[in-house]
């Protein structure tokens, strides 16, 4: 099992920019993809962003791309989101999550471990 704790959201302007990350312990975190989710107020939970065991291979929802890029550091066994160009749509609770393969795609069930969540909030 891993362990996972995100951190770094908070309240920010559109327009602004805000870097997420998940920091992970536990099960060998490096040989996994891991995952953004996102799941605003009265909305179902919604996969944002994926990056593969290596960080070589990574892919976006259609509602970021261009404006949110994931990454990971496994010496540090940290995942970070980069999110820019922030709108107030993107309010909601970020989690992130590991999944059980080294390539998951964007069903919550093919992620087996995941955080508590962060709250990102932008104002307009």
């Amino acid at each position: 099992q891993v362990q996972l704790v995100e951190s770094g959201g908070g309240l920010v302007q559109a327009g602004g920019s805000l870097r997420l990350s998940c920091a992970a312990s536990g099960r060998t975190f490096k040989e996994y993809a891991v995952g953004w989710f996102r799941q605003a107020p009265e909305k179902e939970r919604e996969w944002i962003a994926v990056i593969s065991w290596t960080g070589g291979t990574t892919a976006n929802a259609d509602s970021v791309k261009g404006r949110f890029t994931i990454s990971r550091d496994n010496a540090k066994n940290t995942v970070y989101l980069q999110m820019n160009s922030l709108k107030p749509e993107d309010t909601a609770v970020y989690y992130c999550a590991a999944a059980a393969t080294r390539w998951a795609g964007r069903g919550a069930s093919e992620y087996r471990d995941w955080g508590q969540g962060t709250q990102v909030t932008v104002s307009s």
